[in-house]
């Protein structure tokens, strides 16, 4: 063999070495990343989750399409993560919670879940579902303060990852004063879930979000308003409630 051949085999040993070491340095940052994704969602490859859901009012058996939105936001991000999902209604998901990650979507004026959620995890928030019209119909009260819908201008929702007990799966709370705030919310969770894992890891947290102008932006114009754990777990004086 002489030298120019020599050279030739040295030199695709050394790109097929190269080549190899590169798939398996992206494969281990890949694997890497989903195992965060995995952890932070509580959602292991092959692993049940679920999704529930709220009925629109007024109609049996439909969902309200900005409601359809934020479910299949929340089916990619679960199907990412190699796991499966079961979609439930409101009124019939009469189980407790901590088995499996919970995905629950919708307020506690439509969805019973939610109500129970709020009440038993975040009794610092209190939403008013007076069905009257008036100035303070579907605000929020978390603490001593509170934040009126002012539709299609300024919608407020409350993004949550909670959990019970340090090693049960969490529960996503995506509760909006109105449908579109609740795709808001998914759609903030899917954009954003890594800069949230990094910052809360597997801790519990809630997020006050505000979706600005969705007349206009529909779900897409998405502030951070405050992160209210502390206030949205520390339970109200008796008797308080928004407005």
């Amino acid at each position: 063999m002489n030298d120019d051949v020599r050279n030739i085999v040295l030199g695709v040993v050394a790109a097929g070495i190269s080549a190899t070491l590169g798939w398996l340095a992206r494969t281990y940052l890949l694997r890497r990343k989903l195992l965060r994704k995995q952890t932070f969602f509580g959602l292991p490859s092959n692993s049940e989750s679920l999704l529930v859901v709220n009925r629109e009012a007024g109609r049996d058996g439909s969902v309200h399409r900005f409601d359809v939105f934020a479910l299949l936001e929340l089916a990619a991000l679960i199907k990412d993560c190699e796991a499966q999902a079961e979609i439930v209604w409101h009124d019939i998901a009469r189980q407790g919670f901590g088995e499996r990650t919970e995905f629950c979507v919708g307020g506690p004026y439509s969805n019973r879940r939610m109500a129970a959620h709020l009440h038993h995890l975040l009794p610092g928030v209190r939403v008013n579902v007076d069905p009257q019209p008036g100035p303070d119909q579907g605000a929020f009260q978390i603490g001593s303060d509170r934040y009126r819908l002012e539709a299609g201008a300024a919608e407020y929702v409350l993004l949550a990852r909670l959990t019970a007990q340090p090693d049960a799966r969490p529960v996503f709370l995506f509760c909006g004063q109105r449908a579109i705030t609740n795709q808001a919310a998914t759609r903030y969770l899917a954009r954003n879930h890594e800069t949230l894992a990094k910052k809360h890891g597997r801790s519990s947290f809630c997020l006050l979000l505000k979706v600005v102008n969705s007349q206009a932006y529909g779900p897409d114009v998405v502030e951070v308003v405050a992160d209210v754990t502390v206030a949205a777990r520390t339970p109200l004086p008796s008797g308080a409630a928004a407005g």
